[in-house]
């Protein structure tokens, strides 16, 4: 099958032995109880294999209601799984999973969530420090700050649990191009991603809503680590594309993001990158 027959939300694209691994969320029902996710199996980023089954979250009792963003990692000779479920007290919340093998079958590996108790959370991403530290970064809902936030909280080094306090980097409202917040509003924050560049600078790929728009955007830690500050630059992509993040394929780097915004209709796309050291710029349409 092609790209554009693949429907889902949120890409995140593994490589391993040549092989790229595409997850997502099912798009059907806007990822509610849809029983887990799927992987699709490329060589050239052209021709994909029909979905293959890799996590059954009804088996392990996680088919509550979302199913969400599903991103894999390889870590200390295993893949690990970070998606959103809604969690026995309603709340949604990221856990981890573990497989011998990107094309799974996965299963549970986290004690629960590793996002904070009584915290309502999605699109938890792994971030690797120099010190080889793991650290889970992650969004606290608008559903129930209003304002939301990116945060990270540090893990255990066996991804089982969490290990310290969460501490907050930035507001959905923080950067330059958004407005200032109304009171009573909600101003969304989702799929953080991290990325460090050629010279060693750390980005962070997040989505909200400037202007109404769904988009990809990007901000610069000042320190060069996560604990931050975070500067906000320029969104990468505006019209009503996000939740990304980056692979390489081959010498070229890739951005993939969905688009449109928009249940039924979302598909993954891949953009050319180039590495300005510094930041990221989107060189042209790849498919």
């Amino acid at each position: 099958m092609k790209l554009t027959d693949i429907n889902i939300r949120d890409p995140f694209v593994l490589v391993e032995n040549g092989v790229y691994y595409l997850y997502g969320t099912r798009a059907s029902a806007f990822g509610r109880e849809t029983a887990g996710f799927d992987v699709y199996l490329s060589t050239d980023l052209e021709t994909w294999s029909d979905p293959v089954p890799c996590f059954d979250s009804a088996a392990f009792g996680l088919n509550r209601e979302v199913n969400w963003a599903p991103e894999v990692h390889k870590y200390k000779g295993k893949f690990y799984m970070f998606a959103t479920f809604t969690q026995e007290n309603g709340l949604r919340g990221t856990y981890a999973l573990v497989a011998d093998r990107p094309e799974g079958p996965f299963r549970p590996h986290s004690d629960g969530a590793l996002t904070p108790d009584g915290w309502e959370c999605l699109d938890g991403t792994l971030y690797v420090n120099k010190e080889g530290k793991p650290f889970l970064v992650f969004c606290h809902e608008h559903t129930q700050i209003l304002n939301g936030k990116i945060c990270y909280i540090p893990l255990k080094d066996d991804l089982t649990a969490a290990e310290g306090k969460a501490v907050d980097l930035f507001r959905a409202t923080d950067p330059f191009y958004m407005p200032a917040p109304v009171e009573g509003e909600h101003y969304v924050t989702d799929g953080p991603f991290l990325f460090r560049t050629k010279n060693g600078t750390l980005l962070m790929l997040w989505s909200t809503f400037p202007n109404g728009r769904y988009a990809e955007c990007v901000a610069r830690s000042v320190s060069g680590e996560i604990e931050g500050p975070f500067e906000h630059l320029a969104p990468l992509i505006t019209d009503d594309g996000g939740h990304g993040m980056i692979f390489c394929a081959g010498e070229k780097l890739m951005l993939t993001f969905h688009t449109p915004n928009t249940s039924l209709s979302e598909r993954p796309v891949f953009r050319a990158l180039a590495d300005l050291g510094d930041s990221l710029q989107v060189l042209k349409k790849e498919s």
